[in-house]
């Protein structure tokens, strides 16, 4: 399906620090909750990713990754997720996406 210019501009994609992680033991699938700090203009925003099988919370912690922040949020059991964290999914792994350098927490996407 192809979609115009105009509507991949739509899409608010940005770089943010990982703050905490929890386990979210109410997730259907293994699963963690996530703070992530998107800057000034954003501040802090929340996010479940079923992201446990390659990553442990303690590597999670102050990792840069790139999420969607335009979305409608979404209740996901008794957590409301703000933000979509992006991966690359290979079978049950998600290898997240994230900056090649440290840049400002915010950092547009295009």
């Amino acid at each position: 399906m192809e979609i115009s210019w105009d509507d991949f501009q739509k899409i608010d994609m940005r770089v943010g620090t990982i703050l905490e992680v929890s386990d979210f033991h109410e997730a259907r699938n293994p699963s963690y909750k996530l703070k992530i700090d998107f800057g000034k203009e954003l501040g802090v925003m929340k996010s479940s990713a079923q992201i446990t099988t390659l990553y442990s919370k303690e590597l999670l912690m102050g990792k840069q990754v790139i999420a969607v922040v335009n979305f409608p949020k979404k209740q996901i059991g008794p957590f409301m997720s703000e933000c979509l964290v992006l991966g690359a999914v290979q079978g049950d792994n998600v290898i997240l996406l994230h900056p090649e350098r440290n840049v400002e927490n915010g950092t547009q996407i295009s």
